[in-house]
């Protein structure tokens, strides 16, 4: 009866793969936060396209030009901040992603080496088992003599 393969690595096995869910978890999440600044970026973008086509409106009164501008400087500061967030976010993001791949190939790496020592594994056991064999056949054919 051939004896069970076991992986000595198991645990490091199962413990690259938590690596590798952590990671994948990591990314989902910058993502997410990526795409919401850029979702940002663009709403504060078309507030200041929407408000510069207004720009007509604003020339009733130095006090309404002047709340014109101060607006519209805001709105630009904003979307300079925002920019700056969102290329912190994409790097942010390529770290994780790298981080990701990295673990990915951690995991696999052991995967292999499992499948390789349970390969051997398993024909060292028909090997084994085929040479038991073969005693048995030849204790059984030996010509007794009596």
């Amino acid at each position: 009866m051939p004896r069970p393969f076991h992986f000595k690595l198991d645990k490091v096995l199962d413990y690259r793969e938590q690596l590798e869910e952590q990671a994948k978890g990591a990314l989902a999440r910058a993502r997410a936060a990526r795409d919401a600044q850029a979702e940002k970026l663009a709403g504060l973008e078309a507030r200041l396209a929407a408000h510069m086509a207004a720009e007509a409106e604003s020339r009733t009164s130095a006090n309404d030009m002047w709340l014109w501008r101060q607006y519209r400087d805001a709105l630009s500061q904003d979307i300079s901040v925002a920019r700056v967030e969102l290329n912190n976010l994409e790097l942010k993001l390529q770290r994780c992603r790298t981080e990701a791949v990295e673990r990915s190939k951690d995991k696999k790496l052991l995967e292999k080496l499992k499948q390789t020592q349970a390969k051997r594994h398993h024909d060292q056991e028909n090997a084994r088992e085929e040479k038991e064999n073969d005693e048995m056949a030849t204790i059984r054919f030996e010509p007794h003599d009596h």
